[in-house]
């Protein structure tokens, strides 16, 4: 793995596990679930550790999937530029780059 890519990694180990260095969205159907099991959700997001080649290629802990309560649940982080109007040009950046997690059901990916 490149520098670069721990670089990403680190950057999106944090956001994940503290929710610190972007913002977090979830879906509507991850809402409708209800607040306890939003936070079980969370939980679950900032201790997943199951990454592997078939989900995370690129080796950078950006897509997770899992069950809850037989729900299949998401997550997936992406780059923007600060005003979230484009891809960013450097994830490895902060300062030029906003992170945002969305959580979602499979089924609505």
């Amino acid at each position: 793995m490149t520098t670069h890519t721990a670089r990403i990694r680190a950057l999106n180990d944090e956001l994940r596990q503290h929710l610190l260095g972007g913002l977090a969205v979830m879906t509507p159907g991850v809402a409708a679930l209800g607040p306890e099991a939003v936070e079980r959700i969370v939980k679950t997001i900032a201790v997943f550790d199951d990454f592997c080649h078939a989900n995370d290629p690129h080796q950078e802990h950006d897509f997770g999937s899992f069950e809850d309560e037989g729900t299949t649940i998401f997550f997936k982080i992406d780059y923007f530029d600060r005003s979230l109007n484009n891809h960013s040009a450097d994830p490895a950046d902060p300062s030029v780059t906003e992170r945002v997690i969305t959580i979602m059901l499979a089924d609505e990916y």
